[in-house]
Parts: structure tokens; C-alpha cells; sequence
């Protein structure tokens, strides 16, 4: 019996641990994030959403990182949900966000 409880116990961890699928999308708003305010009007609103696991903000890049489940939603749900609150979202372009090597299409360092 403990054997068969114990066994049921690791299956149900194991399933629940394989199906969640956390993944990350960055941002840019418009109209630009320019105070605190901003910010937590985007954290306030964009966490409703379903599968957001955690949001961060950055004026100083002008982005919003979000992690979220992919079973729960996908990045163009996100997306949309910026215009609930006022805003435009668009996927950050890939040279913005990686700051550790210079972009070969648009030459940034």
C-alpha cells in the first residue's frame, strides 16, 4: 500500500513538473515608459493575464520582460493584452536586448 501511494505521489510531481513550459518575451510600449507610474500600471494590469508568471520592467531600456507558461498563453496574447491598458506592444528586436555582443544587422556595439 505505502508502495503504491509513494509511486502514485512521484508520477503526479513528475507530470506536473514536465508540463509547464516557462518561457520569456521582451518588449518595447508605446507610449514609452518614462516614470514608476508607468511601470506599475503595465505590472498592474499585465499580471491578470493567464500564464504570467512574472513581469519586469526597465525605463532605462524602454522594455518589459515577461515569463510566462506556454500552455497557458502564447506571445501575441500578451501582446494584445497591452491594448487593454492603453498601450502598444511589439516584440523587442533581438540586437536591443542582447547586450553582449554587437549586432551584425543594425551595428550597434
Amino acid at each position: 500500500m505505502k508502495k503504491s501511494v509513494l509511486l502514485c505521489a512521484m508520477l503526479l510531481i513528475a507530470a506536473v513538473s514536465m508540463g509547464k513550459s516557462i518561457k520569456t518575451l521582451v518588449v518595447t510600449v508605446t507610449p514609452q515608459m518614462h516614470c514608476s507610474g508607468c511601470e506599475n500600471k503595465i505590472k498592474g494590469n499585465l499580471r491578470f493575464e493567464k500564464g504570467i508568471k512574472k513581469i519586469t520592467t526597465s525605463i532605462a531600456d524602454q522594455t518589459v520582460t515577461v515569463e510566462y507558461d506556454a500552455g497557458k498563453t502564447t506571445p501575441e496574447k500578451i501582446i494584445k493584452a497591452f491594448t487593454k491598458f492603453g498601450y502598444e506592444a511589439k516584440e523587442a528586436s533581438k540586437c536591443k536586448t542582447m547586450k553582449s555582443a554587437p549586432c551584425t544587422k543594425c551595428k550597434e556595439k
